[in-house]
């Protein structure tokens, strides 16, 4: 999969794109990128973030549909898009529930 498509969803292009698909492509550089990726974002206007929140459900949904076909790569993937999402919008937009729980 081209993330770097993924995260644009034929529509805007974020520089940040960048690093965010390189982390995709190899979680072991999440952990020295994340700030990068944080800080980048904190620079953004309302729309832009907007744009970021969007790219970053792209992958969660990706990853959903997905999991059957590669589980590992799918959690690796859901994982950063979600940590990246808490980390700079403070929850996730799209939170799932253990069937059975209220």
């Amino acid at each position: 999969m081209n993330f770097r498509e993924m995260l644009e969803g034929g529509g805007t292009s974020l520089p940040v794109y960048d690093d965010i698909a390189m982390v995709l492509d190899d979680i072991e550089l999440f952990p020295r990128s994340i700030e990068k990726i944080y800080r980048s974002a904190m620079g953004f206007d309302d729309e832009t973030l907007d744009h970021l929140r969007f790219a970053l459900l792209r992958v969660q949904i990706y990853s959903d549909i997905h999991r059957n076909e590669d589980m590992e790569q799918a959690q690796k993937i859901k994982y950063v898009a979600q940590v990246l999402e808490k980390i700079i919008f403070g929850s996730l937009m799209m939170e799932h529930e253990e069937l059975g729980h209220d």
